[in-house]
C-alpha cells in the first residue's frame, strides 16, 4: 500500500514520481517529439487537474506593480505610493555579480537546460525519496518566474495568492507548460531580467532595484559581490534570511551563495573567501510609502488624489477595476497642487492653531474659472499617532472626509445670489428686528409649504442689531433676521437650486433640508465645497467642479502611455450682474464689516465670516479674482464649544469667524498670492436704502462722517451738521483726524448725497456733547458714529 498523508492524498514521493513523468513529457515536447497529452498518461488527478493540452497556449506576462509618484503642479514630488515597492530595470542596470549570484543559488544549470532541468528533477527525486519528504525542489528559474507571475496577478487577494502557491500537481503542470512557452518566446536573458524584477526580497522590496535601495541605499548596478550574494540568498526565505531581523542567518546564507558561485566557477575561491570575511555592510533606507510621507503637509491632498482616482470612471468601469490599476502603480500623477500656496496654507495653520489644541482647522484654496485645487491642509497632521488623523477635514465624507460642519453665515451669500438672480434688488430692505419668529408659511421645492408649527424664534448676534436694514449693511453685519426674511420672501427652492448650481451639497451626501434656517448655514458642508462655491463669485458667476489631477502617465514595460484624466466641468450658475453684486456686498464685509481682520491690505478681496450656534464652528470663506479659499475652525467631533478656549496659544472668551479663521485666511492667501497680479473686482453701485423717518435727510445709516472734532464740542456740532446731516447727507468720507462721533440728525453709513437740502429744522443732534470726549473713534478718516435717526 502506498503511503498516505494524514489528510488523504498521495505521499510526497508519489507526487515527485508524477512530477517526473510530467518533466519527461516536457523534455519530449521541447525536443519536438509528438506524445499523447498528460491526461492520456494518467497524469491528471481525478479531474482536479487540467490535462496538458487543455491549458491555454499563451501566458500573458502581468504588468508588474510599481511605485506611483505624485507630483505637484510644478513637477516637485509630493509622495510615492505603492502596493508593492518595485522599480523595474533592464538587465544591463543590474550588477553582473547579482546576475551570477541569483543564477548560481537558484538554478546553476540555467543556461544549459530548457524550461525543465531533468537532471535537477532526478537529483531532487532521489533526495526526496531518501528523506521520505520534500527536502529539495526541482523548479527551474523559468518555472519560478511563472509561479511569481501567478502570485503577482493575485495581487492582495489572499485566496488567489494561496491558489497560486499551493503545492499541487495541477500547479506544477501549469508552470511546466507556461515555462516552455517563456523559454521559446523570451529567451534566457529576458527571463532572468523578468525574474530579478518580480522576485520578493523581503522588507516590502519587490525586485532587485527596490531591494538594493532598501538594504544598501544604492542602485542595483552598483552592487558588490558580497552585497549581491546577500540579496540572492534572501530569495529562498525572505523572513528567515532577513538581514535586519536575522543578521547571523543572513550572513550564513550569503556565504552559502558565495561558496556556490565558486563551485560553478563564477568567481574564484579566493574571491569567495575574501567576500565571506566582510561584514554585511547594510545601509538601510526605510520604506517611504504612502501619503504619510508627503511633503509640505500635503498628506491629505495626496489621499484625496487617491480617492479621486478610485471614484472616477475615467480610470476603470468599476471601483475594483480602478483599484487594480492603482495597486499595480507605475503611475506618474501630476496634480494641481501649487507648492507656494500649499506651503503658505500650512505655515498659516501652524502659526494660528496647534495640533494639540482641543479644536482643529482645515483650509483649502481653489482657482476660480478652472476648479484647480491649489492647497489643502489642516492642523492635525496625517498619521496614526496622538493628535494625528487620517480623516481629511477639508473634503466630503465620501472622499475620505468627515460628516462636515455647519458653515454658519458663510451660506448667506448663496441666499443673496438666489434672491438677486430672481429679480430682488440689492437695495431690498426688511425690518430685521433683533428677535423674531421664523416667518411662516414658506414655499419649498415640492410645491408644499414649510410651517413654523413650534413658533421657533431666532435672534441676531447682538441686541444692537435692529433694522430696518438693506442687503449691503445686513451682509456686512451678518444680520440673521434679515436673511431669514429674505429667504422666506423668495422661497426656499430658489436657494436650493442656486446651491446646486454652485456645487454646494451636504458633506455626508444627504439632501439639504428645506427650511428657512438653511439661510443661517445649518447644513453641514466641507471647506472644499465652500471654497469652490465662492470661486463662482470670483469668476463672475461660472462654477467649475474641483479637480486635483492634471495628467497621468503609466509605465508599461519599457514604454509609457498617457491616461485620460477627468476635466473640470464649468457652467454658469448666475449672471455676471448677480456675481458682481455679490462681490460688491462681500467686499464690504472685509472692508467695513465682520471680516476686517481678514483683509489683504492693498489687494482687493471679498469674503464672509460664519459662526454657528453655540460656537461649535467658525469660518471665513473669501476670495480674490484669482484665488478662493475657505478656512474652518472647530471640533471635528462637534463636542467642544469655542468659548473660554485657547487656540494657538491665544485665549478667546468667544470665537468669531472674523477673529480666528479670518487671520488664518489672510496669512494663507497673502503668501499664496505673493508676486501674482492683483486685479480688482467688477462692482456695482448699491445705494443705501432710505430709512423710515429720513424724509429729506441724508439716506442710510452711515458711520457718521464726524468732521474734525478734536476735543472741541463745536467740532462735534459742525462736523455733524456738515458731514453727518444737513450739508452732505452723510457722504461717508469724514474729516481727517479725530472726528466727533455724534454729528448729524440722521445716521449715514456711506450714505449718498440724495437731497442735500433738508427742511431747515434746527435741533441739537444726538451725541452733540460727545465731541468733548475726544471725538470718538473717527481717528483715521473721521469715522464718527453719527447721530441715530432723528
Amino acid at each position: 500500500m502506498p503511503k498516505k498523508r494524514s489528510g488523504g492524498g498521495t505521499s510526497p514521493t508519489q507526487q515527485a514520481a508524477k512530477f517526473l513523468g510530467v518533466s519527461v513529457l516536457a523534455g519530449a515536447v521541447m525536443a519536438g517529439i509528438a506524445l499523447p497529452a498528460a491526461g492520456a498518461l494518467g497524469l491528471a488527478a481525478k479531474g482536479s487537474v487540467q490535462s496538458f493540452d487543455d491549458l491555454p497556449a499563451n501566458l500573458k506576462s502581468p504588468q508588474l506593480s510599481q511605485r506611483t509618484t505624485i507630483l505637484d503642479s510644478g513637477g516637485g514630488q509630493i509622495a510615492t505610493v505603492y502596493s508593492r515597492d518595485r522599480t523595474v530595470v533592464d538587465l544591463k542596470s543590474v550588477s553582473p555579480y547579482m546576475q551570477k549570484a541569483i543564477v548560481a543559488i537558484e538554478d546553476s544549470r540555467y543556461y544549459e537546460h530548457g524550461a525543465v532541468d531533468l537532471k535537477g528533477v532526478l537529483r531532487a527525486l532521489n533526495k526526496n525519496a531518501q528523506s521520505g519528504g520534500v527536502s529539495e525542489g526541482a523548479s527551474t528559474l523559468t518555472q519560478q518566474l511563472v509561479k511569481n507571475y501567478f502570485v503577482e496577478e493575485a495581487g492582495n487577494d489572499p485566496t488567489k495568492v494561496a491558489q497560486a502557491t499551493q503545492q499541487t500537481l495541477g500547479r506544477k503542470i501549469r508552470e511546466l507548460k507556461y515555462a516552455i512557452q517563456l523559454e521559446e518566446n523570451l529567451g534566457k536573458k529576458k527571463i532572468l531580467e523578468n525574474y530579478l524584477n518580480i522576485t520578493f526580497f523581503g522588507q516590502q522590496a519587490y525586485g532587485v532595484e527596490a531591494a538594493s535601495q532598501r538594504y544598501f541605499s544604492k542602485h542595483a548596478k552598483e552592487l558588490t559581490l558580497p552585497e549581491s550574494a546577500l540579496l540572492a540568498g534572501i530569495v529562498q526565505s525572505p523572513s528567515g534570511y532577513d538581514p535586519l531581523n536575522n543578521p547571523e542567518q543572513a550572513k550564513k546564507r550569503r556565504n552559502v551563495v558565495l561558496t556556490r558561485m565558486a563551485q560553478v566557477h563564477d568567481i574564484s575561491r579566493a574571491e569567495a573567501d575574501k567576500a565571506k570575511k566582510t561584514p554585511l555592510g547594510l545601509h538601510v533606507s526605510r520604506p517611504k510609502n504612502g501619503c504619510i510621507t508627503a511633503v509640505k503637509g500635503a498628506g491629505f491632498f495626496c489621499d484625496y488624489v487617491r480617492e479621486v482616482f478610485l471614484d472616477d470612471k475615467a480610470f476603470g468601469k468599476t471601483r475594483a477595476d480602478r483599484a487594480k490599476v492603482w495597486n499595480r502603480g507605475g503611475l506618474t500623477i501630476r496634480t494641481t497642487l501649487d507648492p507656494k500656496a500649499q506651503e503658505s496654507a500650512q505655515a498659516s495653520i501652524k502659526d494660528h492653531v496647534n495640533k494639540s489644541d482641543s479644536v482643529a482647522t482645515a483650509a483649502t484654496i481653489v482657482e476660480p474659472g478652472t476648479g484647480k485645487i491649489l492647497a489643502m491642509g489642516q492642523s492635525r497632521p496625517y498619521g496614526f499617532r496622538k493628535n494625528e488623523t487620517q480623516i481629511n477635514l477639508s473634503v466630503n465624507q465620501g472622499m475620505g472626509g468627515g460628516a462636515g460642519y455647519q458653515p454658519g453665515s458663510t451660506f448667506k451669500p448663496i441666499v443673496a445670489a438666489a434672491a438677486l438672480e430672481g429679480g430682488k434688488p440689492p437695495t431690498q430692505s426688511y425690518s430685521s428686528p433683533y428677535e423674531m419668529e421664523y416667518p411662516s408659511p414658506v414655499s419649498v421645492c415640492d410645491g408644499k409649504k414649510w410651517v413654523n408649527s413650534d413658533s421657533t424664534k431666532l435672534t441676531n448676534e447682538n441686541e444692537s442689531e435692529r433694522g430696518p436694514y438693506g442687503m449691503k449693511e445686513a451682509t456686512a453685519k451678518s444680520v440673521n433676521t434679515y436673511y431669514v426674511q429674505l429667504i422666506s420672501d423668495i422661497g426656499i427652492c430658489p436657494v436650493i437650486d442656486m446651491a446646486g448650481k454652485m456645487g454646494v451639497h451636504r458633506a455626508d451626501g444627504n439632501k439639504i433640508t428645506q427650511a428657512p434656517s438653511i439661510a443661517l448655514g445649518t447644513q453641514e458642508m466641507s471647506p472644499l465645497t465652500m471654497a469652490s462655491a465662492y470661486a463662482t463669485f470670483a469668476s463672475r458667476g461660472t462654477y467649475c467642479t474641483p479637480i486635483a489631477i492634471e495628467a497621468i502617465t503609466q509605465k508599461i514595460g519599457e514604454s509609457k502611455k498617457s491616461l485620460p484624466v477627468p476635466k473640470t466641468k464649468c457652467s454658469r450658475a448666475m449672471s455676471e450682474k448677480t456675481a458682481d453684486t455679490v462681490n460688491t456686498l462681500l467686499k464690504g464685509v472685509v472692508e467695513d464689516g465682520t471680516g476686517t481682520q481678514a483683509g489683504l491690505g492693498d489687494r482687493p478681496s471679498a469674503g464672509k465670516t460664519g459662526t454657528t450656534d453655540f460656537r461649535y464652528a467658525a469660518w471665513f470663506v473669501g476670495y480674490t479674482p484669482n484665488m478662493a479659499g475657505a478656512v474652518w475652525v472647530g471640533d471635528p467631533a462637534h463636542k467642544r464649544r469655542m468659548v473660554d478656549i485657547s487656540i494657538g496659544g491665544q485665549w478667546h472668551a468667544k470665537v468669531f469667524g472674523g477673529e480666528v479663521p479670518g487671520p488664518i485666511w489672510r496669512d494663507m492667501m497673502s503668501g499664496a498670492l505673493a508676486g501674482k497680479p492683483a486685479p480688482d473686482f467688477h462692482t456695482i453701485n448699491i445705494p443705501d436704502p432710505k430709512r423710515k423717518g429720513d424724509k429729506n435727510k441724508g439716506p442710510g445709516r452711515g458711520r457718521g462722517d464726524g468732521g474734525n472734532g478734536d476735543d472741541d464740542p463745536l467740532g462735534g456740532l459742525l462736523g455733524g451738521f456738515t458731514n453727518g446731516g444737513f450739508t452732505n447727507g452723510g457722504n461717508g468720507n469724514g474729516g481727517n483726524g479725530n472726528g466727533g462721533p455724534g454729528g448729524g440728525t440722521t445716521v449715514g453709513t456711506n450714505a449718498g448725497t440724495t437731497n442735500p437740502n433738508p427742511d431747515p429744522t434746527f435741533s441739537f443732534p444726538d451725541g452733540f456733547f460727545q465731541g468733548q470726549d475726544g471725538g470718538g473713534n473717527g481717528n483715521a478718516q473721521g469715522n464718527g458714529n453719527g447721530g441715530q435717526t432723528g
